[in-house]
């Protein structure tokens, strides 16, 4: 029975598609249809709005009218279901830099390198920043998650091939970024993901040594205990040193 209640609305005059707001949303009550963003079940959306804060085009808002009451348990079972397809292309409109996608990796004995190449990427899904991957994004559900400081897939030349695969990427800077943005997202991802292990890897830089410091802090406020090893490596791109917790 529909009842009087908040619930989020879409102006698809407004919307371009970017996808922002989907990965924003924890319930996963939006998808991109036909590059539009839509509500895809009313009890999916709990109507608190944590999307409309990422929407360029402010073409989100929470009105109040008739809906589905909000189902949690429905929402459960909707995110236990979200299976990573082989590959999500971008929907038609909008940028898609900031669209969440799996894909398999490339990344196997039966993929030869082309020649002049360092061989094949691991990437298996994008958005890769941390400031823009959702904590209910279905490639964090049981990773190896790799906790990467930008500069060290500059620096190390093998990045890819030792580093990366067969691991999750979330990358970012914690000096130039927002560390207390960084530790509530980890919070979120470490109560609710179920990651089985974190691999750090940052640089020889002092500034470089906050982002296992938020790591840490996030795994004890979420109360996850979680094996967590730090990769240091140099600036010239060799590793300094495996740090085990």
């Amino acid at each position: 029975m529909k009842t009087l209640r908040k619930i989020i609305e879409i102006d698809e005059d407004l919307c371009d598609g970017c996808g922002q707001c989907v990965t924003s949303c924890a319930e996963g009550a939006l998808q991109i249809v036909d590059g539009k963003a839509k509500v895809i079940a009313e009890v999916f959306c709990d109507g608190l709005g944590a999307c409309i804060g990422e929407c360029p085009r402010n073409a989100l808002k929470i009105i109040e009218r008739e809906a589905d009451p909000f189902d949690e348990e429905a929402v459960e079972e909707h995110m236990k279901g979200s299976k990573p397809a082989a590959h999500v292309a971008p929907s038609h409109g909008g940028c898609p830099g900031s669209r969440m996608q799996t894909f398999s990796s490339p990344c196997c004995d039966s993929m030869k390198p082309a020649a002049g190449t360092g061989g094949p990427s691991a990437l298996t899904h994008w958005p890769v920043q941390i400031s823009l991957v959702s904590p209910a994004a279905p490639f964090l559900k049981g990773a190896h998650l790799l906790v990467a400081a930008d500069c060290t897939a500059f620096a190390y030349p093998d990045f890819h091939g030792s580093l990366l695969k067969g691991k999750v990427l979330m990358v970012g800077c914690p000096k130039l970024d927002d560390g207390q943005a960084y530790l509530n997202k980890f919070v979120d991802i470490f109560k609710n993901a179920g990651v089985n292990k974190v691999t750090v890897a940052e640089m020889e830089v002092p500034c470089c040594s906050k982002l296992p410091m938020i790591i840490k802090k996030a795994m004890e406020i979420s109360g996850a205990t979680i094996p967590m090893e730090e990769v240091v490596i140099g600036i010239q791109g060799d590793i300094k040193k495996r740090i085990v917790h």
